[in-house]
């Protein structure tokens, strides 16, 4: 069974991927900087459950400590590398750039370097629906533009769609870059809006809307996502002999094994719908403080799955109201705790 490394493994989405493959069985090592981006008492929970594998250990030190990634991917001989480690969030970006280029400019760097260094079978690195930015064109394909990034955070995931060509060029590695949706569910960032509206809720605090709630987003359930990410392991980008032997609607580069893929449920939900969903689930209402569009964020987002679906026979469907059932039902029993 191949060694896959996965940075960001204290994260959600890292998180749920590892776990996905240890009950697949195969050999897992992590590495996480443990940032205090949010509360760490959450990150050090899911490496403790990620622990009680034996086939899976775990390296806690930030992407942009080389000698430290170096030695730890060194050390594992990886198959296959997926890069999900990361600084997070959209508005985040607007207070402290620095740490988005350091994490995701550097750090991605210094993983691509170990990836080219030990040429591993697959790279597979985190982008997001953000880098579409202001494009208005949707449902957003992996084949469209994509020049007008709004913030700082999903400029650095556009630079890593392009360093990461680069060096599939270059180094004949096969590199897939997934750009992620509004991802929710158990286990979540507690940064994320879905996790304050349950918390404010429960606790009789308003909750911020904004743009007036006219927005729409691709909500796409966690586990749904890293059900992707496990079959797109196996979809290794080839370099073509020719361009026309590229499939219409593939991303996959004329110049190199490199494709950009989306993962999301392919459903535009409006922002009132979902927490509606939310109220249903807990049998409460919220108190609702209606705001003003914030900077850098966008009205809508709503992917096109299909090259998701052509590549692994797989499309994320869990319905938005079952996904935010699970999700209160898990953010209760930790609460408790």
């Amino acid at each position: 069974m191949r060694r896959i490394f996965i940075t960001g493994t204290a994260g959600f989405i890292g998180f749920h991927l590892a776990q996905l493959l240890l009950e697949e069985g195969f050999t897992v090592a992590g590495y996480d900087g443990m940032t205090d981006y949010y509360d760490v008492r959450l990150k050090t929970r899911r490496h403790q459950m990620l622990l009680q594998s034996e086939r899976f250990t775990a390296t806690e030190a930030m992407l942009e400590d080389r000698e430290t990634l170096d030695a730890a991917i060194d050390a594992f001989a990886p198959d296959v590398i997926v890069h999900l480690a990361a600084q997070a969030g959209v508005r985040y970006s607007l207070e402290n750039p620095r740490a988005y280029i350091d994490a995701n400019v550097v750090g991605a760097f210094n993983v691509m370097e170990a990836a080219r260094r030990h040429a591993v079978d697959h790279l597979l690195m985190a982008s997001t629906s953000s880098v579409y930015g202001a494009e208005t064109e949707m449902p957003y394909r992996e084949t469209q533009k994509a020049d007008s990034q709004m913030t700082i955070y999903a400029a650095t995931k556009k630079a890593n769609e392009a360093m990461s060509h680069a060096y599939a060029h270059l180094y004949d590695l096969p590199v897939t870059m997934f750009r992620f949706f509004t991802v929710y569910g158990p286990w979540g960032r507690p940064d994320m809006a879905y996790f304050k509206f349950v918390d404010a809720i429960l606790e009789g605090r308003p909750i911020d809307i904004y743009n007036h709630g006219d927005m729409y987003r691709d909500f796409t359930y966690v586990s749904d996502l890293v059900r992707g990410i496990r079959l797109l392991i196996d979809a290794v980008p080839e370099r073509p002999a020719t361009p026309d032997d590229i499939a219409d609607g593939d991303s996959l580069s004329a110049v190199a094994p490199h494709r950009v893929v989306n993962i999301g449920n392919s459903d535009k939900v409006r922002l009132l719908d979902f927490i509606e969903a939310i109220e249903d689930s807990l049998g409460m209402k919220a108190t609702r403080n209606m705001m003003d569009m914030q900077p850098g964020d966008v009205p809508a987002t709503w992917a096109d799955a299909s090259l998701l679906q052509s590549l692994t026979g797989y499309r994320p469907q869990t319905d938005v109201r079952d996904g935010v059932a699970r999700f209160v039902a898990w953010y209760r029993d930790y609460s408790a705790k």
